[in-house]
Formats: structure tokens, C-alpha cells, sequence
């Protein structure tokens, strides 16, 4: 029934009586101490801190214009991007998740086929499909190599060549003392591998045009997360264990036949302050293990709805997933977590901008320093990545998480430089923290 002018009235004065009275208890709050600033913008100087360690980079791209503001604890500079625009970000970041898909699916059909050649079916059929998903999944690779070598040159080429020329980041340092810097994309650059741009092909002249070969690079959701995980952080306690989670042969999931490997890495550093959870042991268990272990090792599969990306998460042996939202549901007092799966950096299309990753939702409910990934990865590369990575963090005999961003920037450096991998091996992985 349709209200009456004085109802109407009523309602118009009751509203009006709310927000004043919603006003003055806002502003009651803010002569509290220490809630000043409630409800209200941060202020920059609160915000300069986060880039205490070095520079923060925010890219902000728009239909409008297109900047990378940089971040001291000076102030903040404005690096325009003149060249840069959004349909262009977008026109790279969809063919560039094009070409990951496709490789995928190209995977996925060439594991189902040599699945049923390895049970034994040999017939003239079997042998024609498993040689044409071999040769599918070869153009695909092929396709996505190619793809990514333009993305990453024209990732340096419309911003990381002028933001870390502006930083005064022009070659690789001498004296071994890498700077660092923090990446902070917006819109569809959170899809992207910034700290992977360059031109990393040997013959490329000049040498040393890619991030990697000059600074030691981060990712941060946003500027008040790096702040966050820069207060100071206890000791570990003596009892601080590595929670280690191996999936090797996962029901409905493709065989990773690299996690025992990692697994025994992880054991052999950590052992005796090792809790191992694999096979029909890595369920339930797992959601209550991650809140006591201060540091967790996750060498399983991972996934990611990219329509619906809270879902996205790992991929239990009951079938379930530990996802997004189960995660960003509790807090944990965490120092490092190493996401040895796939997706577990990337997030969703439609609203890129709030990070909603597997990443980003442990760092923000509590671990410190977090290596995750963008797309999909090997199991045996991601073995290699987590040797080297553990190895460098325990050199000393202790575990010093404090050092995963160079210990990964060294770790990926040399999987290009020495073992000679392409960029679709390494550039996956990322560090996200302080």
C-alpha cells in the first residue's frame, strides 16, 4: 500500500534525525584518543613509513590516464606513463591469459591421454590420441612462450623502464647489495608479472633491460598491509615447527611427482620441527594445522575461479579445497608460508582491484612474508624454486624468513641464468611482504 504525504514526511525527517545523530557520534569517537582519524582517509604521513626498506610503486591505470606513483618516506613522486592506457592493459593481460589457458587445457587433455597409453591401452586409437595431445599441448607452449617473451618487453618498456629509471635503478648493482622495491598494480596489472618485465632473451642488446637484473622486487595488496607487517614481530618460540603439506597424487588431479622431493627437502632442513600432512592425512586436518605452525610449506595443487575468485584455494585429498574465504575467516600468527601450487597469486577479473588471492588473504590475516604464484607452474621447476629458496634461507643453520624476497630473486635468477629455463618456468612465482 503506497505511503501517505505524512508518512512520507515521517520518514524523510527520520532519516535526516539518523545521520545527524550518526554524525555526532562519529565525531564523539574521534575526540577518543587514538581514533582521530576514524572513518577517515589515512593521512599520507601515516603512510610514508611502509616504504621505509625502499621504494613503493603504485600503477594506476584508468581511462583517463595512466601514472606510477612512487613512495618514499619522503613523499610521493608521479612517474607519467604517457604511452600506457587502459585498453591496452587490458588487450595484453587478456591475450596473455589467453595463451596460460590454453596450456592448460592442452595439459590437462595430454595427462588424460597418456593416463589411459600408461594403463595399457595400446590400441592404433589410443597411440593417435595421446601423439595428437602431445603435439596440441607443443603449439600451445610454443604459443604461450612467445606471448609472454611480448608481454614481459612491453610490460619494460611502457613501465618498468621508466619507474626504475626514475628510482635511479639503471644496472645491475656491482657490490651484490640489491635494492628492493615493492610493486602495487591496480586493475588488470594485478594480473600481470611486473617484477618479471624485461627483455630477457641472451642475444638482446643491451644486456641487463629486465627488473631482475637490477633490483630485488615485491609485490603488497596495498600500502597499509606493508605497513602492518612491519611492526615488529616476536621471537619464534622454541617450539615454532614448519607445518609441511605434500600431495602427490591428489584424487581427480593430475600426479605431482616432484612434492617428494620437496617434501624431503622441507623434512631434511626442519626435522625434528617438522608436522607432515600427506596423502589421506592432508584433509580437515590442514584448516586447524595452518593457525598453530607460524611457518607452512603448501606443495600441492592449487586453483583458481577467476569469476568468483574467494573460492579459488588448494586442493585438499577429500576433494575439498582450503579456500580464499576459509582463510581470510581467521587470523593466524604467522611469519612465512611458501604456496608450492598453482594460482595461488592471481585473482579475479571483475574486480581485480581488491587482490582477493591466496596470497594476499594470508598476508592480511597474519603471515608475514608469503611466496606464492601467478599461473600455473611445474611441479618439478617449483621443487627446484623451493630447494634453492630453503637452502638459502638456512645457510646459517637458522631459518631466516626475512630474506624470502632475495633468497626467491636469487632462486629465479638462477633457474634463467644458469639452468637456462624459459620465462614461463620462473616468472610465476612471487613474493608478497616486507
Amino acid at each position: 500500500m503506497p505511503e501517505t504525504a505524512g508518512e512520507v514526511s515521517r520518514t524523510i525527517d527520520r532519516r535526516m534525525a539518523l545521520a545527524r545523530e550518526w554524525d555526532e557520534l562519529v565525531e564523539e569517537v574521534r575526540k577518543l584518543d587514538d581514533f582521530k582519524d576514524f572513518l577517515k582517509p589515512p593521512r599520507l604521513e601515516m603512510l610514508l613509513p611502509a616504504a621505509a626498506d625502499g621504494p613503493v610503486v603504485i600503477v594506476n591505470v584508468s581511462r583517463w590516464r595512466c601514472d606510477a606513483l612512487v613512495v618514499r618516506t619522503s613523499g610521493v613522486e608521479v612517474v607519467n606513463l604517457p604511452s600506457l592506457t587502459l585498453r591496452a592493459v587490458v588487450g595484453q593481460t587478456n591475450e596473455y591469459l589467453r595463451v596460460l589457458q590454453e596450456v592448460d587445457q592442452a595439459t590437462y587433455i595430454l595427462h588424460q591421454a597418456r593416463r589411459r597409453y600408461d594403463d595399457g591401452d595400446r590400441s592404433l586409437d589410443s597411440i593417435r590420441r595421446y601423439t595428437a595431445a602431445k603435439q596440441s599441448w607443443q603449439r600451445a607452449a610454443g604459443e604461450r612462450d612467445r606471448t609472454l617473451t611480448t608481454t614481459l618487453r612491453w610490460l619494460w618498456d611502457q613501465i618498468a623502464e621508466p619507474v626504475l629509471a626514475c628510482l635511479g635503478f639503471v644496472a645491475t648493482p656491482a657490490d651484490g647489495a640489491w635494492p628492493r622495491m615493492w610493486w602495487c598494480p591496480t586493475g588488470p596489472l594485478t594480473l600481470m608479472p611486473l617484477h618479471a618485465a624485461g627483455y630477457h632473451d641472451p642475444t638482446d642488446t643491451p644486456a641487463g633491460r629486465t627488473v631482475l637484473d637490477r633490483v630485488v622486487s615485491s609485490y603488497t595488496p596495498t600500502l597499509r598491509a606493508l605497513l602492518e607487517a612491519r611492526r615488529p614481530l616476536g621471537s619464534p618460540p622454541a617450539e615454532a615447527r614448519m607445518l609441511v603439506v605434500a600431495l602427490a597424487d591428489t584424487p581427480d588431479e593430475v600426479p605431482l611427482a616432484a612434492v617428494e622431493r620437496e617434501r624431503d627437502v622441507l623434512v631434511s632442513h626442519f626435522s625434528p620441527r617438522t608436522t607432515l600432512l600427506e596423502g589421506a592425512m592432508a584433509t580437515a586436518a590442514v584448516r586447524d594445522e595452518l593457525a598453530r605452525h607460524r611457518w607452512a610449506h603448501f606443495s600441492c595443487h592449487g586453483s583458481q575461479n577467476m569469476a568468483d575468485p574467494s573460492q579459488g584455494g588448494l586442493r585438499l585429498h577429500d576433494g575439498s579445497t582450503l579456500s580464499i574465504a576459509e582463510i581470510s575467516a581467521r587470523q593466524h600468527d604467522g611469519e612465512f608460508a611458501f604456496l608450492s601450487a598453482c594460482m595461488t597469486a592471481v585473482g579475479g577479473v571483475d574486480l581485480p582491484d581488491e587482490v582477493i588471492t591466496l596470497t594476499a588473504a594470508l598476508h592480511y590475516t597474519g603471515y608475514r612474508q608469503v611466496i606464492g604464484t601467478l599461473w600455473s607452474v611445474y611441479d618439478d621447476t617449483a621443487a627446484d624454486v623451493a630447494e634453492l629458496v630453503y637452502d638459502d634461507l638456512m645457510s646459517d643453520g637458522t631459518f631466516a624468513p626475512a630474506r624470502s624476497a632475495h633468497a626467491l630473486h636469487g632462486a629465479i635468477r638462477h633457474l634463467r641464468d644458469v639452468r637456462g629455463l624459459p620465462a614461463s618456468a620462473w616468472s610465476p612465482f612471487t613474493h608478497t611482504g616486507p
